[in-house]
């Protein structure tokens, strides 16, 4: 069996340089990687990553933690595609992933000092950021390498972060929907608890106030990040005596229940309602109609959360990064010009 001399022979190089080119050291030229990997094919040479890790004390492995079950999270499709972007980024470096499963908050906290406690994995991903969390709360007391995808609510300065800038989208895509002439505009979001959540709202707010148009509370619901949770606030929305004629839906699958749900009541998208929404999933475009939508490069989030907690796990004077995933808003047809004033709809039908 080949050994890491042998390559190292083969190559022309040290031993060494082998070892970094397994590691995929940025120091080493891509015109020696080249040639150290055509040496280990030819060889037949296959890393002992279990060795490696027992030698330094790693065990080249990245705890990822969701907010829910994953059987409940992964019917957004949000965290396949940022587990993908991680995936990506995690597998160029050779590293493995740890999926937190606790069905509930408690149980996701204890999976977590599990993890940490018991040396399972090297750094954490957390994909969702609370007000007041405790889980990230005990990272920080710990000292142990994590990165959040979302903005944290507190110590934003101290913890490394990839995020969206979810107020200025929120508020750029009200603003879209004012300059269609809209002005009875409603807003769906997700859980308070989330910054995400609290941050879109805000911008929202900061849209409709500029406009000089009026902040309603009854235009204002939350509901879970789920198809059900858009069909629960058509429902709510859409039994006011004076229902909105657009709406600002913050996530796609929730969009997609609108949809649904105004279909079942006979109101038209756009001609009645005009919807603008969030995250830009396959699912939005082939919806009908077509959804306008913010793409916050879900998988780009997840390839830059990779990035930076291999190099606080790898570098551990890296200091605090906050990293700003640039959002675009794609414009289809879900949303259209207002043609007059707001339409008392007979709901009773």
């Amino acid at each position: 069996m080949a050994t890491i001399k042998d390559v190292a022979k083969l190559a022309k190089v040290a031993p060494s340089t082998v070892s970094r080119v397994i590691a995929n050291n940025p120091r080493i030229s891509d015109k020696t990687k080249e040639r150290v990997r055509k040496a280990m094919d030819e060889l037949g040479y296959h890393p002992n990553f279990i060795a490696r890790s027992l030698a330094n004390q790693s065990t080249q492995a990245i705890g990822v933690v969701i907010h829910s079950s994953t059987d409940k999270a992964f019917q957004n499709p949000f965290f396949p595609e940022v587990i993908r972007g991680i995936s990506k980024g995690a597998h160029q470096k050779h590293y493995a992933l740890h999926m937190s499963t606790g069905e509930t908050e408690e149980e996701i906290y204890e999976g977590v000092v599990q993890m940490v406690e018991g040396k399972r994995v090297d750094g954490i991903i957390v994909l969702y950021s609370k007000v007041d969390d405790k889980l990230t709360s005990y990272l920080k007391d710990k000292n142990f390498p994590f990165v959040i995808v979302g903005k944290p609510f507190k110590d934003m300065e101290r913890i490394t972060h990839v995020d969206n800038d979810n107020y200025r989208a929120a508020k750029e895509v009200t603003e879209h929907l004012i300059s269609l002439g809209h002005k009875e505009i409603a807003f769906v979001g997700g859980n308070l608890n989330f910054v995400v959540t609290i941050d879109r709202l805000l911008g929202y707010e900061k849209a409709i106030r500029n406009a000089g148009l009026e902040y309603r509370d009854d235009y204002i619901v939350h509901e879970e990040f789920l198809e059900e949770g858009g069909q629960e606030a058509v429902k709510e929305l859409f039994s006011l005596k004076l229902p909105p004629t657009a709406l600002v839906v913050a996530d796609d699958l929730m969009a997609l229940g609108v949809l649904n749900k105004l279909s079942a009541m006979k109101i038209q998208v756009p001609s009645d309602v005009s919807i603008v929404s969030f995250n830009n999933f396959l699912l939005s475009e082939i919806a009908f109609p077509p959804l306008t939508t913010v793409d916050i490069n879900i998988y780009m989030l997840g390839c830059e959360a990779a990035r930076h907690i291999i190099q606080q796990i790898e570098e551990p004077s890296e200091p605090v990064k906050r990293v700003i995933v640039p959002y675009e808003l794609v414009i289809r047809q879900s949303a259209k010009k207002h043609a007059g004033p707001a339409r008392i709809l007979d709901l009773e039908a």
